[in-house]
């Protein structure tokens, strides 16, 4: 499965900057070894749905840390049986395209 989050605390200082938090939450995911990405919106994770939610679910934490409130944007792709989709959806596309 893919799972596309974006996790942003509030109530914290007086900065409407979340990048710090961001980065805490985008260690998790980096330390975990599943295959990822993050863009400027969102993070991308690949994997098995215990071990995808796990992940969420900790850079959430971190993210959070100190937080009164936070936010958390979650969309997934459940798809059985396949694998490698973080790239090979990307690249369905880019044939397309490159067709046109």
């Amino acid at each position: 499965m893919l799972v596309a989050f974006s996790v942003a605390p509030s109530g914290v200082g007086e900065s409407d900057s979340v990048s710090e938090a961001v980065a805490a939450a985008v260690k998790v995911v980096r330390e975990s070894g599943l295959p990822h990405e993050t863009t400027s919106m969102f993070t991308t994770i690949e994997g098995e749905w215990d071990e995808v939610m796990d992940v969420v679910k900790r850079a959430t934490e971190a993210a959070s840390a100190g937080a009164p409130r936070t936010s958390l944007v979650l969309k997934a792709d459940i798809r059985p049986g396949h694998t490698g989709q973080l790239k090979a959806k990307v690249e369905r596309v880019e044939n397309h395209l490159r067709e046109q």
